[in-house]
């Protein structure tokens, strides 16, 4: 399985990481290839996305579901191909490293199923790594952007 896991770590409090990966609007257009997505419920999701697999350029679709929300740690999902034969999970956690810093972890595991499988793994390989850290850096810079400004005390 082609999976990856990468950390940042954030000048924010684990609770502005919580509120921003608790709602899937924020990060599912962050997610490298993003086209569009659907939230069916609180649990799940339908995500389209311009896929990259080495020759092979098209769109993919996936449904996403919630499989665990912890607050304020963790948010554990799901993927499913829609238009391809993929299977996947994926988390976000958040580690407080003191009051106003927090390591965030990304990870991601796709596996292709099917005739072109092994093909496929294994330029899933070399491109889960570089696609998670890439959807992790971009979470974390949008964070960091829209995270409100601490006011300084009179």
């Amino acid at each position: 399985m082609p999976q990856e896991i990468h950390d940042v770590d954030l000048d924010l409090p684990v609770q502005a990481i919580w509120e921003f990966v608790s709602v899937m609007d924020f990060w599912i257009p962050l997610v490298p290839g993003y086209i569009s997505h659907e939230i069916i419920h609180d649990r799940q999701s339908t995500w389209n996305f311009n896929g990259d697999i080495g020759i092979m350029k098209k769109k993919i679709n996936l449904q996403v579901d919630i499989t665990e929300w912890t607050p304020p740690t963790e948010v554990r999902f799901t993927l499913t191909g829609i238009n391809e034969n993929f299977t996947g999970e994926g988390y976000f956690r958040a580690q407080a490293l003191g009051e106003h810093r927090t390591k965030m972890t990304g990870s991601l595991d796709i596996t292709a199923k099917g005739v072109k499988a092994p093909m496929i793994n294994s330029v899933l390989k070399t491109l889960i790594p570089k696609t998670t850290a890439e959807m992790v850096e971009a979470i974390a810079n949008r964070m960091i952007e829209t995270a409100p400004v601490p006011r300084m005390r009179e």
